[in-house]
């Protein structure tokens, strides 16, 4: 008899595709009253599969008394209960993959659609207005200063990006890093005011939420952008918005929101902002990679052998 898993939230269609021949699988969200589906199968249940990004709540493990394993789709930063994982002996997994890369290049791109305007400007052509009137210019990426905040793997590889560009590079984060060329800003304030364009690249944690807000948008000016591929409560939301429509900052450019998949109609409804729905790993590459670790983690549960990629608490912090 296969092992009922039950699916938390959405993931790679071919990954859920793959779960389905070798599993009995519960999709919850997908469900019309997911309250009625745990009812009649919770019991049952013997694997959780969820994404890093939902993770997984102590009461979702108390939902699932036969619970053994959560098998996580890509990397929880803060998401998952680990000690209630622990406390109920439930092994946690996830699906280690290499997405600095990846995540660099959305914000490259992010960048450069922001400052040369080339979302505006497509739809400026699409809506005919091309003969009547010239468009609107952009800005030059070269000769101008990328702030990163947060120079981790992410950071690191968004700087090597916009120095090709032309860019010069500085960055703030917990510590300086003597290793690396860049000048360090003690402060976000500082960072925000000696850039161009500022690229958020941080974990979300508790020191980091709400640590780009009204003193540091002010501080990027009515002439710098700002670019987020970190995670939404970065920024203060009310702050940015404001910001963006009074003209404090020349725009923005999210790949991140405070609650995905919602986006504010404020942001929806501007000029100067550019929206990517969380795209900066989503690669067939990567995805592919996470599917196949993600099914090893279980088969090596199910066959009496440990995940080949347990979850510590270690690699959620970094």
């Amino acid at each position: 008899m296969k092992p009922e898993v039950l699916v938390l939230a959405p993931i790679h269609e071919p990954a859920l595709a793959a779960l389905a021949r070798e599993f009995a699988v519960h999709e919850l969200w997908r469900a019309p009253d997911p309250e009625a589906l745990l009812a009649q199968v919770g019991a049952r249940v013997r694997a959780l599969v969820t994404t890093g990004l939902k993770g997984f709540e102590r009461r979702h493990l108390e939902a699932l008394p036969a619970l053994e394993i959560v098998a996580c789709f890509g990397t929880p930063r803060g998401s998952v209960d680990l000690e209630a994982a622990r406390e109920r002996g439930v092994v946690v997994t996830h699906t280690p993959t290499s997405i600095a890369e990846s995540v660099a290049d959305v914000a490259l791109g992010l960048l450069i659609a922001l400052m040369r305007r080339i979302c505006e400007t497509d739809r400026f052509v699409r809506a005919g207005k091309w003969p009547e009137r010239l468009p609107p210019l952009g800005r030059e990426l070269g000769g101008k200063t990328c702030g990163i905040l947060g120079l981790g793997a992410i950071g690191a590889a968004v700087a090597r990006r916009v120095l090709a560009c032309g860019m010069s590079v500085c960055y703030h984060g917990p510590r300086p890093k003597p290793d690396l060329p860049y000048p360090y800003c003690p402060d976000p304030v500082t960072l925000a005011a000696r850039a161009d364009c500022l690229v958020l690249a941080c974990p979300l944690t508790a020191a980091t939420r709400g640590l780009v807000n009204a003193r540091v948008l002010d501080a990027l000016g009515p002439e710098g952008f700002l670019v987020n591929i970190a995670r939404g409560p970065v920024v203060e939301e009310e702050a940015l918005v404001a910001a963006l429509k009074e003209r404090r900052i020349a725009g923005a450019a999210l790949d991140v929101y405070w609650e995905e998949p919602r986006v504010p109609q404020a942001l929806t409804a501007m000029e100067n902002v550019v929206l990517t729905p969380h795209i900066g790993s989503s690669t067939r590459e990567v995805r592919e990679e996470r599917k196949q670790k993600l099914l090893e983690n279980l088969r090596a549960h199910f066959a009496g052998r440990p995940p080949p990629w347990p979850l510590r608490a270690p690699e959620m912090k970094r």
